[in-house]
C-alpha cells in the first residue's frame, strides 16, 4: 500500500525525462545532417517544431495528474535561398529567385536547387547526382560535342550558336508538399499542387547556390542539445536511484 504513492511521482519524472531525451536525439540527428551538408550546393536545412503531448490520466479513472511530455511534433524544411557564389565553371548554374530545376529521377520527376551539372555519357545534361535536366518541352537536353556551352538567363542552352533546349525552372504554389528524396532533391507528394513555370527568375551560369545552413548557429545548437541530453540522462539516473531507495525502504519497513 505504501509503494504506489511514493513511486508514481518518480515514474512520471523518468517518463518525462525519457521523452525529452528522445526528442533531443531527434534534434541531434537533424542538426548533424544539416552540418554534414553545409557544403552541399542547393541544400535546404531541416528544422524541428517542438510541442508537448499531454496524457490525461484522469480520463482513465486514475487519480494521477495529467502528464505533459516534450516531443518533436514535426520537422520542416527551410526553403530560404543560400548565398550564390561565383565558380567560373560553365557547367555550374544557380537560380536567382524562387524556383527549382526539374530533373528526371529514378522514380519520377524531382526538383532541386543544386546546379552543379555534368554531361552524361549519353550526352544528357544532368545534375552531379546523375539526374537528367528536363527541358521546358518535357524532354532532356542533349549536348552534341565537346565544345563549350552557353546558358542564357532564361535557361536556354546553346552550343556553337545553336540552341539545344531550355532548362525547365518550375515553382509550386506551396512548398509544403515537397519531401526530400535525397539531400538536395525534392519530390512532390501532392498531385493537387503541380509544378508551374517559375516567374521572375534568372539562371546564372558559372555560379552555384550554397546551402542555407548557418554553420556557426547550427554548431552552437548542436552543443546546446548535447548538454540538454546529458542533463536528461542524469535526471533518469537520479529517478532510478530514488526508485531503488524507495523500494528498499518499503522492504525494510515491511520486514
Amino acid at each position: 500500500m505504501l509503494l504506489s504513492p511514493c513511486v508514481a511521482p518518480m515514474d512520471s519524472l523518468t517518463i518525462a525525462a525519457a521523452s525529452g531525451l528522445h526528442s533531443r536525439m531527434e534534434s541531434l540527428d537533424l542538426l548533424a545532417n544539416n552540418l554534414a551538408n553545409s557544403a552541399t550546393s542547393g541544400y535546404k536545412r531541416d528544422q524541428e517544431f517542438y510541442g508537448v503531448f499531454t496524457s490525461d490520466d484522469a480520463d482513465s479513472g486514475s487519480d494521477a495528474p495529467a502528464t505533459t511530455l516534450p516531443t518533436v511534433q514535426r520537422q520542416w524544411t527551410d526553403f530560404s535561398p543560400g548565398v550564390i557564389q561565383t565558380t567560373g565553371n560553365p557547367l555550374d548554374v544557380a537560380i536567382s529567385g524562387n524556383g527549382f530545376f526539374a530533373v528526371t529521377g529514378p522514380n519520377g520527376p524531382l526538383y532541386t536547387r543544386n546546379g552543379s551539372l555534368q554531361v552524361l555519357p549519353t550526352g544528357n545534361l544532368a545534375t552531379s547526382g546523375g539526374n537528367a535536366l528536363q527541358s521546358v518541352s518535357g524532354g532532356s537536353i542533349q549536348i552534341t560535342s565537346n565544345k563549350p556551352i552557353d546558358i542564357s538567363p532564361d535557361g536556354t542552352v546553346r552550343q556553337e550558336g545553336r540552341s539545344l533546349g531550355q532548362i525547365a525552372v518550375v515553382n509550386f504554389k506551396s512548398t509544403d508538399s515537397l519531401r526530400k528524396a535525397n539531400n538536395a532533391c525534392f519530390q512532390n507528394s501532392d498531385t493537387k499542387n503541380p509544378p508551374t513555370p517559375a516567374t521572375n527568375v534568372e539562371v546564372q551560369q558559372g555560379k552555384l547556390e550554397g546551402s542555407n545552413v548557418p554553420v556557426a548557429e547550427a554548431a552552437m545548437r548542436l552543443v546546446g542539445v548535447m548538454r540538454q541530453s546529458e542533463m536528461l540522462q542524469k535526471a533518469i539516473g537520479v529517478s532510478n536511484d530514488m526508485d531503488n531507495k524507495t523500494i528498499q525502504e518499503v522492504a525494510r519497513v515491511g520486514a
